[in-house]
């Protein structure tokens, strides 16, 4: 136990190490701190969708939906009501939070494929109505005319508008945060029980434990927290399109949770920094880089059943 809870410890250091220092060595490998910033948006995308998928046991194939609705939700409120790049924050998290609770309560006794394709039906509904309402969303252009602004405390003010450096350590909070939030979440009681759903749902429920409120909870959480990254997304590109809300996108998010380990909390964030990676230099230098991303997805599959991280913890539980 001390030994796991040292590489626990040990892995958790090194990530904050090299997060801290990307704008010393990124640059040395050819890359950029936006690039970096990327990696992170779609890591908290992927760990949110993991409290789902690897620490509860069900399946999602429409988180791209609350990921877009941050995303939009952020830009709205940017571009009608106030330039407050918190506030708008708040408001995408709320939207997207808010309709993956309410739609949770809709699908809670799904189970299995069934659940998996409810998820991708609302998904597409969110998606053709932000491709359809070209007056409010921009339709298939994308909501545009917003940009991120500085952030100001009064005595000092945070260019997150101008200077890339500063909004990539804006986003390392805020990724912080939620990823502490995410362990404490896990941690705790609730955490626990979700873990005895994932490993015998029927034995769970011979022990009084209440699994449709569990899933319903566990599934509105990580709804919260992807909406979340979408409002980073939006922050991080001034543009939200309907594509952030297509099955597309939730395809991504599931690919990056597997490659990185779905039962490694970190797992995730390494396969988003793969991710990104071969999509950002492959796709430099041929269209066909979706092929490549595919290869590599069947190989982590074939050859690291666990995911990247996972493969490090064979002897741990989650």
């Amino acid at each position: 136990m001390n030994g796991l809870l040292r590489h626990k410890y040990a892995t958790t250091a090194i990530i904050w190490v090299l997060l801290l220092t990307v704008p010393l060595w990124l640059p040395l490998l050819g890359g950029y701190t936006a690039l970096a910033g990327r990696v992170l948006v779609f890591g908290l995308a992927a760990m949110s969708f993991n409290m789902l998928l690897g620490f509860t046991g069900v399946m999602s194939f429409g988180h791209a939906a609350y990921f877009g609705l941050g995303a939009y939700g952020c830009g709205l409120f940017l571009k009608y009501v106030t330039p407050s790049t918190p506030l708008a924050m708040i408001a995408g998290t709320l939207l997207g939070g808010i309709a993956g609770t309410l739609f949770g309560l809709l699908l809670v006794r799904r189970r299995g494929v069934y659940f998996a394709m409810v998820t991708i039906a609302f998904g597409q509904v969110c998606f053709y109505i932000a491709y359809k309402w070209d007056d409010f969303t921009g339709g298939y252009d994308g909501l545009r005319g917003f940009a991120r602004a500085p952030i100001d405390f009064g005595a000092f003010k945070i260019d997150i508008a101008n200077n890339s450096t500063a909004f990539y350590f804006f986003i390392v909070l805020v990724f912080g945060l939620a990823a502490a939030a995410q362990a404490f979440i896990l941690r705790s009681p609730f955490g626990r029980t979700l873990l005895a759903i994932r490993e015998n749902e029927r034995r769970a429920r011979f022990l009084g434990i209440p699994i449709e409120k569990h899933i319903w909870l566990s599934f509105s959480i990580s709804c919260f927290f992807t909406a979340l990254a979408g409002s980073l997304y939006a922050l991080l590109n001034n543009f939200a399109d309907p594509l952030g809300l297509n099955y597309i996108m939730s395809g991504n998010i599931v690919m990056i949770t597997v490659m990185g380990g779905m039962r490694a909390f970190w797992g995730p964030l390494v396969g988003a920094v793969l991710f990104v990676m071969l999509q950002d230099y492959v796709s430099s230098m041929t269209t066909n880089w979706m092929f490549f991303v595919g290869l590599t997805f069947v190989c982590v599959v074939l050859f690291f059943p666990r995911g990247l991280m996972g493969m490090f913890q064979k002897g741990a539980k989650t």
